[in-house]
């Protein structure tokens, strides 16, 4: 059995949090930016799962930094639905759940470059 994955299962269910909140801007006739939230915020999960099948460091390095522009790319059309009013929801969990994927995010790169230099 494996042991639990914080990242991979926080990105999973942001993802399918984001998924009923692009049916919620869908449904108010929202298309455009919540079409670019739904594809920047299921891109971070996808691209976790690519890192974890990796085949070097460098490689998982590469995916997990895609995740983490993907994140920061999910936290700006967040930022933009919230202040622009265009659909009147609290976005605050969506935004403080990006936050955590991105300090998570920051932290295994972070240790991931320092073991990359730790190869003899």
């Amino acid at each position: 059995m494996n042991a639990p994955n914080l990242i991979r299962e926080k990105t999973t269910q942001f993802s399918l949090d984001v998924i009923s909140l692009y049916k919620k801007l869908v449904e108010t006739k929202e298309f455009v930016i919540s079409r670019q939230l739904l594809k920047s915020a299921t891109s971070i999960g996808a691209n976790i799962r690519e890192a974890q099948a990796g085949q070097t460091k460098k490689d998982f390095l590469a995916k997990i930094y895609i995740a983490f522009k993907e994140a920061h790319e999910t936290a700006y059309w967040l930022e933009l639905l919230e202040k622009s009013k265009i659909v009147d929801i609290n976005y605050k969990s969506y935004e403080t759940n990006c936050r955590e994927i991105i300090k998570i995010l920051t932290k295994i790169i972070q240790t991931t470059k320092q073991n990359i230099k730790n190869i003899p």
